[in-house]
Parts: C-alpha cells; structure tokens; sequence
C-alpha cells in the first residue's frame, strides 16, 4: 500500500505500509519526539531493538503497521492491531503518532482514513484507543474522530519513567469514525473551493 496525499499547508505526504527497511528511519522519528511524548508511549522506543521488534511484527498480535514520509523522513506511524480469534475478534486497537512538525496540517485525519480501510478491510467492528490520562491532546483528537470514553483504570500503568498512570480507554464504532472522517474531507474540501 502506497498513496500520495497534501497536507493542508501542500506539502506532499506518502503514506505506505511500514517495512522492516525502515529501522533507520523509524528510530531517527521516535527520537525526534520531545521526552513526555516518549514516556506516554506502550514500549520504550529509545530502545533500537524494541522499534526494529515493532517493525518486524515479532511478538506482537497481528499488526497492520503504516507510515507516513515527508522528504523521505518518517513523521507519522500509526497501526491497526488486530484480535485475530476469540471474543475480541470484531475489535482493534488504533495507535496513531504525528511529528511535531506536522501537526494541524491534517496528517492524522489522513491516517486515521487509511488505518480505518485496513480496519474495514479486515472486517472490524469497533476500534478503541488506550492513552495515559496526560496525554489530552490525544483524547482531544479521538474525541474529534468519534471516541468516547468507555473506562478509566486508576494507576493501571507505568510510564516509561515508571511512575503510574491512569488508562484511558475510548472505543469507536467503524460506521461512526467514517461519518466523522467523511466530515472532515469534506469540510476540507469545501473551504479548498473557497
């Protein structure tokens, strides 16, 4: 999967599957985030073996991995992570992260267009996301996408600081996060015209 897409400011983006190739520059975009980003984040991608594991699938659930490259730098990874069997089999969790550089250039709507395909693709019902209570930026932007809050686990999780965190956890019907991305483009779209 390969696609060329403008960001709102015109630059042009690719957004393409995630390769194993990709180590080098996968490394060099999760350095590039500032330390409380990087501690909010599931696994420590300081760690060059942990993002090389991320892209090569290993030990992971079956993961649906895409990037997104400006001049050839990666500045946004998101992914789909599918429950293959059992009785979260019609669930998946989204995971989304934009560069600084590119944020409110409308890089994670486009993402999050292509992470819902592959959702699609794979014939999932509803996608949740799971965050630190710090991180309100993020629940802002997947409130905006149709999140809603379904639970809060009171100092559930450890940041990679190791102090604990509540997790927040939002869920999406794939129908309702379609509306709120159709919505959006189109709103794109319309003031493009104008």
């Amino acid at each position: 999967m390969e696609k060329r897409c403008k960001l709102l400011d015109g630059r042009e983006v690719i957004i393409r599957s995630a390769k194993e190739s990709d180590a080098d520059k996968s490394f060099a975009f999760f350095q590039s985030l500032n330390a409380d980003e990087r501690a909010y984040l599931r696994v420590d991608v300081s760690d060059r073996r942990v993002v090389e594991q991320r892209l090569g699938n290993r030990g992971l659930r079956d993961t649906k991995r895409l990037v997104a490259l400006l001049d050839d730098e990666i500045v946004a990874d998101g992914a789909i992570e599918l429950n293959s069997a059992g009785w979260e089999s019609h669930i998946a969790e989204l995971r989304l992260l934009v560069a600084d550089t590119v944020q409110r250039k409308g890089l994670g709507m486009l993402m999050a267009e292509e992470l819902y395909l592959l959702a699609a693709k794979e014939k999932v019902e509803e996608i949740i996301v799971k965050l630190m209570a710090p991180q309100k930026e993020a629940k802002k932007i997947f409130t905006r996408l149709g999140f809603h809050e379904e639970a809060v686990l009171k100092n559930y999780v450890k940041d990679v600081r190791g102090m604990k965190q509540d997790l927040l956890i939002m869920r999406c019907n794939l129908d309702a996060l379609w509306k709120e991305l159709e919505s959006y483009f189109n709103e794109s779209e319309n003031l493009e015209r104008h």
